[in-house]
């Protein structure tokens, strides 16, 4: 039996017309946050991923439609040192199980609790950038932003075409304590940004894995929890950022790096800085006071043996 010309014809402009439409959605220009509302047209899109950094049991009692998972836990190093950077190898299979490739556009759905929530996301955004992915964006929220504007739960588990992505970090943009100390020592060091709340700053408090109390030496400090709004899961305005950060760390002619304990709330500082300030040269080190103190090198704030000793006193009491 012949095929209708007219009907090869039609079948011909639909799959141009849908090749067009995928095409276009490639050159537009992505935003590095994303709201809800923004999202929902985008999961009818074929060349967008969702990826839901939850553990796997929250993902499976209710993900957002099409959710690919990969828990944060993948995207971070040991016990002893969270910051760390973990193998390419790792991360090459866990994204080509979620089907994600140079060409998708990869969102990056959050618990959506808190600020915390909020800097896994970004730090996982920060790694795939580092790895060579450029269509990215954070949810705004997380999925339970997601769920009280009104959007849909699916509780289906989603299989992914298997991708050919290969990770391979940029090690230009991915900071290891020897390159940040050669660059401190050196005659034209960078601006520090302390993202950790200001009892860590001032050497008052340490994280569990961290050697010594106190900060990088010369750093500012801009804690990640001035970023937030009253309701400490979503981001201010963008012009509140830019007003804010511009009183805390003026534009430089030199590189920017932000830390924190283990390289996650120095994550919400980089996203805010780099991706939707726009300032150049703003880069994260991974590994941060956890690796910087355990190594001979300088830190401000640091307290005498007797203050340190005392301060562990008290955490020892206030387990």
């Amino acid at each position: 039996m012949r095929f209708p010309l007219t009907s090869f014809r039609s079948v011909l402009a639909m799959f141009l017309l849908a090749f067009a439409a995928c095409a276009a959605a490639q050159t537009q220009p992505v935003r590095p946050l994303l709201t809800p509302d923004e999202l929902a047209p985008l999961l009818r899109d074929p060349s967008v991923r969702v990826l839901d950094i939850r553990p796997a049991a929250e993902y499976a009692a209710g993900h957002i439609p099409g959710a690919a998972n990969i828990p944060y836990g993948v995207f971070r190093g040991p016990a002893d040192n969270p910051g760390a950077l973990p193998s390419e190898q790792a991360l090459t299979e866990a994204l080509r199980r979620a089907g994600i490739d140079h060409d998708v556009h990869v969102i990056v759905a959050h618990a959506g609790k808190d600020a915390t929530d909020f800097g896994a996301a970004a730090r996982v955004y920060w790694t795939l950038k580092v790895g060579g992915l450029t269509r990215l964006s954070v949810l705004d929220g997380g999925t339970l932003g997601w769920k009280e504007q009104g959007g849909a739960l699916e509780t289906a588990a989603v299989q992914s075409r298997p991708s050919t992505f290969t990770f391979h970090y940029d090690r230009r943009y991915a900071l290891s304590t020897e390159d940040l100390a050669a660059q401190v020592r050196s005659p034209h060091p960078p601006v520090l940004v302390d993202a950790r709340p200001e009892p860590f700053f001032r050497g008052d408090e340490r994280h569990g894995a961290a050697a010594r109390y106190g900060t990088l030496p010369g750093a500012t400090s801009l804690s990640y929890a001035h970023f937030f709004n009253a309701d400490g899961r979503t981001l201010k305005p963008v012009e509140e950022l830019r007003t804010l950060v511009g009183r805390e760390v003026p534009p430089a002619g030199k590189p920017t790096v932000t830390f924190c304990n283990t390289g996650h709330w120095a994550a919400i500082d980089w996203f805010v800085l780099s991706e939707l300030l726009g300032r150049e040269n703003v880069l994260l080190y991974p590994e941060s006071v956890v690796a910087w103190s355990r190594r001979d090198l300088p830190m401000d704030h640091e307290p005498s043996r007797l203050q340190a000793l005392a301060r562990e006193a008290k955490r020892w009491f206030d387990q």
